[in-house]
């Protein structure tokens, strides 16, 4: 193959002139919203935006002015997952710390600073759900599924500059959003708290992300889909449309932050849990299945331990997840016969999501001494565990009858933490450490010691947190429901208030250990990066280079 052969200048890309265009438009409109936005707080975003869009002019400018980047057919793009990796870790502990400081709130009210309204729990709290679900875990999936697509498919990603515009209009979603909720611009939805102009930018961010994964798999130099591609594909489509239907609104002005939801009354409680549910159902599910189902069996060098399993797996969970909205309904206004439905199909999900879990553990027949040598195979391990009991848990709570102890209670806080932090975290620290001495070429990790000290170090602030939830909404659900001989409530509000105290002190501890687990990572994967001597890994194989077409 000729040394010229595959390589192209993006200069020369008409995509190029495209992205141009895009940032040039969005400084305009920004610039328009900065100067005539009906409200403050649009007029302060305006810019943010506005700022960030002239960067992106600027970089582009000076990217076609010097030749463009160089495009070559005959390597991984690894460059882009560098930087993926990078953020994923940044947001990770800003996202972390945010969620230590609400918990310390919640123990201490004191601590919700009066003067400064932007430190409240309010304001920090869909911060923190926001940072460490679509920042963190986001950066995960984008880098992972980016990584994985090219060495399962044998071919750089597809559409030279293009993959750069998902990774950095991501970056600029979460930094919109973020700074959004933190001056009061929310549109009051769980995980979908960002205003209408946020929406629209990140679903052109999304939709070129499914092009571009989609051009990746149809120019693959293998002939069968790898597994985990199926997953990270359901993932990304199913988003795309969630994210559309649930933010479909009307802007009270084009250059304002405020917008009226299209759906109303119980029709728009029923969107947004189709949606909400199932943003935990594809977004913290299916895409990081996809991650389960490549790094456990690279890391133990062994297959999928059924081939069949994975297909029950992926098409049981596609379907039956979709439904089980109607569950965060339970006696409300939705209609009895759709809040059965919800809650028949979250139990028969627990079917195939173990079905995934018995794959990706048995995956380890025949190597499961590395669960004593290898503390990254012991970690991805235990986010399936996690992943199994948050998978069982779920279903348990979705029966009405449980569902009426539970519902409003910290029971759902620990719950949705046993798998964001069991199931989520260590998902993504394990494919993080995975990928950091295959991206910059080293032997292993700085200090395998310091992983086993991440990994006990967290499991035992997952453990405090989960715990200490689980006993404080039992104790919340049964304290609201007890009554005395004369038919009135027991306990007041108040004395329930009081009674969380000491389990809420527990879990800020809890918080404070994860987040002590995620910042010796960080060091870990600095002094790896950076070069120092490191310790030789017997687990750590170099991965194949991109083979020439021939």
């Amino acid at each position: 193959m000729n040394s010229a052969q595959g390589l192209r200048r993006a200069g020369s890309d008409p995509n190029t002139a495209i992205v141009l265009l895009i940032t040039v438009l969005g400084a305009l409109w920004s610039l328009f919203a900065a100067a005539y936005a009906p409200d403050a707080a649009m007029k302060g975003q305006a810019w943010l935006l506005l700022g960030g869009f002239l960067t992106g002019v600027a970089l582009l400018v000076g990217s076609i002015a010097g030749g463009g980047v160089i495009t070559d057919e005959r390597e991984y793009n690894e460059n882009l997952i560098k930087a993926g990796v990078i953020a994923s870790l940044f947001w990770g502990v800003t996202g972390l710390l945010v969620g230590v400081v609400i918990a310390f709130q919640l123990a201490f009210p004191v601590l919700n600073l009066e003067d400064f309204g932007f430190t409240n729990f309010g304001r920090l709290r869909p911060l923190h759900t926001s940072a460490v679900i679509f920042a963190f875990g986001g950066n995960v999936l984008i880098a992972t599924s980016f990584y994985v697509v090219q060495r399962t498919c044998r071919t750089r990603i597809a559409g030279g500059i293009w993959p750069w515009f998902v990774f950095w209009g991501y970056q600029f979603f979460i930094l919109i959003a973020a700074s959004g909720y933190l001056i009061g611009i929310t549109q009051g939805k769980e995980y979908a708290e960002p205003e209408w102009y946020a929406d629209l930018w990140l679903t052109l961010v999304w939709v070129v992300y499914l092009l571009v994964f989609l051009r990746t798999l149809a120019k693959r130099k293998e002939d069968h889909i790898y597994v985990a591609n199926w997953f990270y594909l359901a993932f990304i489509v199913t988003i795309a449309v969630l994210h559309v239907i649930n933010n479909l609104s009307m802007p009270v002005s084009w250059l304002g932050s405020r917008s009226y939801s299209a759906f109303a009354g119980v029709q728009d409680a029923l969107t947004q849990w189709w949606y909400g549910h199932n943003a935990v159902g594809f977004f913290l599910t299916a895409g990081f299945l996809g991650i389960m189902y490549y790094f456990i069996p690279k890391r133990v060098n062994r297959p999928v331990y059924s081939y069949r399993l994975s297909i029950i797996h992926f098409w049981s969970l596609i379907f039956i997840y979709i439904w089980a909205g109607p569950h965060h309904l339970h006696y409300t206004a939705l209609p009895e016969w759709a809040q059965t439905l919800g809650m028949t199909f979250s139990i028969m999900l627990w079917m195939p999501s173990w079905g995934g879990m018995i794959n990706g553990l048995m995956t380890l027949s025949g190597a499961w001494d590395k669960l004593r040598t290898d503390p990254v195979v012991r970690m991805l391990v235990m986010s399936v565990a996690f992943y199994g009991m948050s998978t069982f848990e779920g279903p348990v709570m979705s029966i009405r009858a449980v569902n009426a102890l539970s519902h409003y209670t910290d029971w759902t806080i620990g719950h949705v933490h046993s798998g964001a932090l069991g199931w989520v975290g260590f998902v993504s620290f394990g494919a993080l450490y995975c990928l950091v001495p295959w991206l910059w070429k080293r032997k292993g990790m700085y200090s395998k010691a310091l992983v086993d000290w991440h990994f006990w170090i967290a499991t035992i602030g997952i453990l405090l947190y989960i715990t200490s939830m689980w006993t404080a909404g039992i104790l919340q659900g049964l304290w609201w429901r007890t009554y005395d001989a004369l038919g009135f409530l027991e306990y007041s509000f108040v004395e329930t208030v009081e009674a969380m105290h000491v389990p809420y002190i527990i879990r800020a501890v809890g918080g404070v250990l994860y987040l002590v687990g995620a910042l010796i990572m960080v060091y870990n994967v600095y002094r790896t990066v950076r070069g120092d001597a490191v310790e030789d890994d017997e687990n750590v194989v170099d991965q194949p280079a991109l083979e020439p077409a021939q």
